[in-house]
Formats: C-alpha cells, structure tokens, sequence
C-alpha cells in the first residue's frame, strides 16, 4: 500500500468504496477518517484496493488579527483548551487542541457582528489535567478583563470538568460585577455535529443582551440546534459522555435560555441571579490543598477512609439520604465498625462531608439512628449541594477561612450552591 498518513484516499472493499483520510492503522485494520468527523475501521482482508487521491483540504487560512468594532460591545474570550477549539490533526488522527484564540473568531465569523472581542490563550490544557492552580489562573485573568471595561468574558473550556471550575470561579470571585460565562463543546468545530459555533455564540448572546452579573454555564438545551441554557455555576453537572446537551442543572432549573435563531434572551429564573454587594475581591484557592472525594458501596474497608489521613479535607459520596456502612449488623459486618471508628478518627482532623450519590433530592442525616451517630462524630451535612461542588467549596473555605468557620458555613448558603428547599420538580 502506497498510500500513507494523512493522504485522502479510497478503498475499495468487497460490499462498498469508503472514502476519507488515511489514519495511523494497527495489526490487521485499514483505519479512515470520514468527513462526518467519525473514523472506520476496515479489516485488510476486505480491502482490495487503496486508492490515493491527493491531500484533504482542511488546511485553514492563517487567521488575521481580530478587528475590534468600537461600537460594539467589549467581550474578552479567554481561551482555555477543550472540544470547543478543537480540530483534527489530519495527519496522525486525533483530535487536538491546537487553535490560536484569533482563530476562534476565523473559525465563528458571526461573533464579529454581535461583539467587539478580545480574544486571547490563557492555557491549553484538557479539563481533565486542571489543578487548584488553574483556578486561580484563570480568576486573575478574568480580573484583568473586568478591569479594563469588558462587558463579559467567556471562557472556553473542555466539558469534562467544567462544572469544577464554573463552581471554582463562582467562589472566588466575590461580587463578580459582570457576566462570566464558561462554554464547552461535546463535538470538535471541524465535524458537521459540532455544537461549538451555537454554544459560543449563544453566551455572547446572553452577555450582550442580559446585563447580569455572576458567573453561568452556556450549553445545548437539547438535541436540536436552536436554543442552549444559562446554566447556574454551582448547580449544575455533566450528565452524558457526548450528547449535545450533556449539563443538566440538578436541585434548581436554569437561569435563562438563549434563542440562538433570533438571538434573544429569555430570563428563566430571576433567584439563581448573582447580586453584587460590593467590590470584586478574589478569594483563592490555596494550590496544594488535598481534598479527598469518596464513593460510598457496598464491601467496603476501613482502610478506604484512612488513605485520605493526611488530607486537609473529605467529601463522601453516600448512599440515599447520606449513609455509609458504619454499623455493625451480624458476624458478616464487623469491618462496618472499623469504618466507623475510621471515619470518627478522621472528623477529629479535618471537615467530613456528607453528599449523596443520587443525582437529586438532598441529604438528611436526622433520619435513622447510623446517620445520626454520623453527625455526633462530626460529619457535617452538605445538604443538596453535588458532591463535585461540594469537594469545590470545601476546598476554597479552607483556603480562605479557620476551621471552626469551615465547619459553620460549608451546609450555608454562599453562592447559590444550596437550595433552601427541595423542589418536587427536580
């Protein structure tokens, strides 16, 4: 086969012609690169032939630098790395975060018409490899830019934790006077499913019509390309691998929906909405903080809870209304008091929190007697905050307040991250 990397080719097989970008192929595969974006694998002994047609035109013109429009209004897009300024590497196949931040604008044209933007990198990094320190990056970036008169500021992000970080900069911008807006994408902007062009462009919508400050996730509402949602920052999660409209908010409902036809903002729920009581401080995390966050199941060891020892902090992901096996039943549960005693040794040194592993509803340890016993030892209620916001803010309160007043404020209210009551609806 004379055909190599990256050459646009043809095969012929023995039922069909397949016709795509050559991609790096092992043992006994033909692999392809569709233009739908998806690659094939074809087994060798159905090729018959491999045809080479020339070089895929999916070179992108060098972008110009971004024309600033004065009578617009000014929007800063800090640019972090993620599915949303992604392209394919059509050489080696895979999907990489590779654009420049004026690329954005060369690769979403209708941006200029809606607003003046200033786009730069910040990092280029996948959600998945963030640390504390990156919260604390990107929060003096956005400083910057509220300092220098930006209406609003996007920042693109990989999906995968973005929740992290919209919770992350929800608390430590403290009275954000402006919109803050992340936005991912489930599908790479050089595929025909993607979903980058309308989230994007629907957050610039919602920034330059909405006038509200705080700090929201834009994301599809549905399937359909036609409406995304302003989702609120503490409350919200990715509840699918890649459907468009992964984020979900969970215990509240979103903020607003943008119509990304008639670019219109409809304000959903006025009580998600941030006030701002003063001037924006940043509280920041301290970067080498260890938060430890547990999954609660069955046949479990005290040893599990003891690794987290010599962390500063644990969220436990409990079963149901906030249990975890600690009390011993028969002559098959004895390791159930060793937890409990491990889990008490560990409320002596640090703040203990108790989440649920269901998706909605909230905690509520005054039920049964282990769940009580739980709160005597000094595990504390996270109430019906997600476990991921919960482990967020539990790190930014011991990074900004004693411990005593950790204890205090992790089951209050600060910035939307628990509801004062549980919706049936939700």
């Amino acid at each position: 086969m004379d055909a190599k990397q990256g050459d646009l080719v043809e095969v012929v097989c023995k039922d069909e012609v397949v016709k795509g970008v050559l991609m790096p192929s092992k043992d006994d595969f033909v692999v392809v690169k569709l233009d739908s974006g998806y690659n094939i694998g074809i087994a060798k002994r159905n090729v018959s032939n491999v045809k080479v047609l020339g070089k895929p035109e999916h070179e992108i013109k060098k972008a110009d630098t971004v024309k600033i429009n004065k009578k617009l209004p000014k929007i800063a897009i800090l640019h972090t790395g993620g599915t949303i300024a992604s392209k394919v590497d059509y050489s080696t196949g895979a999907v990489i975060a590779k654009f420049k931040p004026e690329e954005l604008v060369e690769m979403f044209p209708e941006i200029e018409k809606l607003a003046s933007i200033n786009s730069r990198l910040v990092r280029n990094i996948q959600s998945e490899m963030m640390r504390f320190a990156h919260y604390n990056l990107m929060a003096k970036e956005i400083e910057k830019e509220a300092k220098k008169g930006m209406k609003g500021v996007i920042i693109t992000h990989g999906t995968d934790t973005l929740h992290y970080t919209a919770a992350a900069l929800s608390f430590i911008l403290e009275n954000i006077n402006i919109p803050v807006v992340l936005v991912g994408a489930q599908r790479s902007s050089d595929r025909p499913s993607s979903d980058a062009a309308i989230n994007l462009i629907s957050a610039i919508t919602f920034i330059t019509q909405a006038n509200v400050p705080g700090v929201f996730i834009c994301m599809h509402e549905n399937m359909n390309d036609e409406n995304c949602l302003i989702l609120p920052s503490c409350k919200t999660r990715k509840m699918h691998t890649s459907r468009r409209d992964a984020f979900k908010a969970v215990n509240a409902g979103p903020v607003a929906r943008v119509d990304y036809k008639k670019k219109t903002v409809q304000i959903l729920n006025k009580d998600l909405l941030m006030k701002n009581t003063g001037k924006l401080k940043l509280k920041l995390f301290k970067e080498n903080l260890k938060i430890g966050l547990l999954k609660t199941r069955t046949q479990m060891f005290a040893e599990e809870y003891l690794a987290y020892k010599k962390f500063d902090g644990l969220v436990i992901e409990g079963t149901g209304l906030g249990h975890l096996p600690n009390e011993k039943i028969d002559e098959y549960t004895k390791e159930n008091a060793k937890i409990f005693e491990a889990v008490k040794g560990l409320a002596k040194k640090m703040p203990v929190v108790m989440t649920s592993q269901c998706i909605y509803g909230r905690v509520n340890m005054h039920v049964y007697t282990p769940q009580r016993e739980l709160l005597a030892i000094g595990v504390i209620s996270g109430e019906d905050m997600n476990a991921e916001t919960a482990f967020i803010k539990l790190a930014w309160l011991l990074s900004n307040y004693k411990k005593e007043e950790v204890k205090k404020l992790i089951s209050k209210n600060v910035r939307g991250e628990i509801s004062e009551r549980s919706e049936e609806d939700f």
